[in-house]
């Protein structure tokens, strides 16, 4: 799987996510319910990026420590 697709993959699920979460809330009003998958996609792609954001931003904060997960993760 390219870079490409797995980032396709992942904002899909997280799209689906997000849709499941949405409507489990129930009280679904327009414009909310009239949400397709490309609504879908495109929220959990700035879901994602706004994560890295944060995480990134916490992190210059914290120095980049080395052990940390979320850094490896990252940084590559």
């Amino acid at each position: 799987m390219t870079p490409d697709e797995w980032q396709a993959h992942v904002t899909r699920e997280a799209a689906l996510e997000i849709g499941r979460w949405l409507e489990s809330r129930g009280r679904l009003h327009a414009p909310i319910a009239s949400l397709g998958l490309g609504d879908l996609e495109a929220m959990a792609s700035n879901a994602i990026s706004r994560w890295i954001v944060l995480q990134s931003e916490k992190l210059q904060r914290a120095g980049w420590p080395p052990e940390d997960p979320i850094a490896t993760f990252l940084l590559g």
